[in-house]
């Protein structure tokens, strides 16, 4: 794939990503631009890795994304336990009976009995605590792949936009780093658009006239 095409899939890959990410609190229908975003960025990682010859911007780059998803299956499991297992608790649904399930909601909560919405919402804090690790190690995996395309294309944007991507890695449990690693995807469509497909032409020095004979 030339080098060309591999930069604009990249770049448009990545600015879905970021639309998509701003979608989320929008309509769900946006979210699927990412990933055909994310299946974009992928195409133009192997690009680059073909062509500089360097399976490590490629590699690293699928471990994240991988560890992304397994984090955000983990979290919707568990999510899905924490509410079926509260639910099971308040009724008998032997009979599939749901009627029942707001009053007995506020019988708990007249009774002053909150044990089973504390329940919840550890579980709930559990699920993000085990989200944001994968979140932490799919960001050293973006870092390392970022590194070694900033090395390959000279474009340091790429390093910048993983130093951004560890961070918001780090501070993903408390919400800034969703923030953070939203602008380090702004950084590297940047980066994929800055890739130079044609080498500098080194500019001819002017010739000495010859010297003038005495």
């Amino acid at each position: 794939m030339a080098l060309e095409t591999t930069k604009n899939l990249g770049g448009i890959g990545a600015i879905l990503i970021v639309i998509a990410a701003l979608g989320t609190f929008g309509t769900a229908y946006v979210g699927l631009l990412g990933l055909v975003g994310i299946i974009l960025v992928l195409i133009a990682v192997k690009g680059l890795a073909d062509h500089y010859n360097e399976g490590g911007i490629f590699n690293n780059a699928l471990y994240a994304i991988v560890m992304g998803i397994i984090g955000g299956l983990a979290f919707v499991g568990i999510a899905i336990y924490a509410v079926m297992t509260q639910i099971f608790s308040l009724l008998d649904l032997t009979e599939g009976d749901w009627s029942g399930l707001s009053a007995a909601i506020q019988e708990r909560i007249t009774s002053g009995d909150m044990s089973f919405i504390w329940d919840f919402v550890g579980t709930i804090i559990l699920a993000w605590v085990v989200f944001s690790i994968c979140i932490i190690v799919a960001a050293i995996f973006s870092r390392k792949s970022l590194n070694l395309a900033s090395a390959k294309t000279g474009v340091g944007m790429f390093g910048t936009a993983g130093i951004l991507m560890l961070i918001g890695g780090i501070l993903f449990i408390i919400f800034i780093g969703a923030i953070l690693i939203w602008v380090a995807w702004i950084l590297i469509a940047v980066a994929f658009f800055s890739i130079k497909t044609q080498p500098t032409q080194p500019q001819a020095s002017p010739q000495q006239p010859p010297p003038t004979p005495v």
